[in-house]
């Protein structure tokens, strides 16, 4: 049995697979709010305490011990770590190591401590001969370290430290088929922030963390109805996007008034996704964009999916992590967009004893 464990700030949630002859069965998913239940979230109220009490609940409410578990595996947030595809020259391995070393202290955001690194040689460049792709992957020892005294604290043997976005990825890679040409673009919508993937086959990889998440959803309709956030929380899940961004309201237009489109945390969000696709477009010359999929505790907002596709053109859809996946029918879980990373997360304890 492989865990994966995705310690979020809102919700911690967690997969067990094992690995079959044609892939993966999911034996058990979870979740487990941090805060109490019926409490406002506020992130800046959350602390190392809290995590730790959620993740003790949660194995205790699935009845599960994680020390059975052949491998652990967690995952360091896209904003705590930096995952970049470089385009550098042939070099031998002391200096390749040095070389990367270097080109993630420009990424990460540093803390005093020392860079730790892990990078992967990706093949010839096609574009510039003599030269390689490098996908690097990066954090502080600062942020690996306290992720490490985390799990402790919960009682937790540290197995594999995987960062989210690739076990996004992985989750992907597993239930869908990567298309020959094309890009797929994933929006993890997480409670303080989101993370943006761009990939496809033998295209750059490429993320972005953006600072918009469910929490900031719910905070704009708790200040524009002036309801507490609880039941802000409960209306943005029943009524959706059209409680906030007044959807059914035709725009009131004559000689003397002119009606001006109210912006949106909604509309903050789409505009950072806009700006890192034209980022990428410009960067690698890719602009073939397939598909957008949404993951995550607020991808299942009502409406996100029409506003997504409306905005930016692009079919979208709201990602299953278990649509292909054996074992799904013994889960008893709803929002099932919300365990990607934790799946993602879970695959890789696998993958890594190939």
């Amino acid at each position: 049995m492989y865990l994966g464990l995705d310690i979020g700030r809102q919700y911690v949630k967690m997969t067990a697979v094992e690995k079959t002859k044609e892939g993966y069965k999911i034996l058990d998913a979870g979740y487990r709010s941090v805060p109490d239940v019926n409490t406002a979230f506020d992130p800046e109220k959350i602390d190392r305490s809290h995590l730790v009490m959620a993740v003790r609940e949660l194995f205790k409410q699935q009845n599960l011990n994680p020390k059975k578990a052949k491998t652990l595996v967690t995952g360091i947030g896209g904003s705590s770590a930096s995952i970049k595809q470089i385009t550098t020259m042939e070099m031998p391995t002391d200096e390749l190591e040095s070389a990367m070393t270097f080109e993630a202290r420009k990424h990460i955001p540093m803390d005093g401590t020392d860079a730790v690194i892990d990078y992967q040689i990706l093949g010839s460049n096609k574009q510039e001969v003599d030269k390689i792709d490098v996908g690097l992957v990066a954090c502080t020892k600062g942020t690996l370290t306290s992720h490490m005294d985390l799990l402790k604290e919960c009682g937790l043997k540290a197995g594999i430290v995987d960062v989210n976005p690739i076990a996004m990825s992985n989750a992907f890679s597993f239930v869908k088929n990567i298309p020959e040409d094309g890009l797929i673009v994933m929006l993890d919508i997480g409670s303080v922030s989101s993370s943006l993937i761009v990939y496809g086959k033998n295209q750059q990889f490429f993320t972005r963390d953006l600072p918009v998440g469910s929490h900031h959803f719910v905070k704009e309709l708790s200040k524009k109805k002036e309801i507490g956030y609880v039941d802000a929380q409960d209306t943005l899940f029943k009524s959706g996007l059209s409680v906030s961004t007044n959807q059914n309201n035709d725009s009131v237009d004559s000689k003397d008034t002119v009606g001006v489109a109210e912006k949106t945390v909604y509309d903050s969000l789409l505009e950072d996704m806009r700006r890192s696709l034209r980022f990428y477009a410009k960067q690698t010359g890719q602009s073939f964009f397939l598909k957008i999929f949404l993951s995550g505790g607020g991808a299942s907002t009502p409406g996100l999916v029409d506003f997504v596709h409306q905005k930016l053109n692009i079919e979208c859809a709201v990602f299953d992590p278990f649509e292909n996946i054996e074992g799904k029918e013994n889960l008893s879980i709803s929002n099932s967009s919300q365990f990607t990373t934790a799946l993602g997360l879970g695959i890789r304890g696998g993958m890594n004893s190939e």
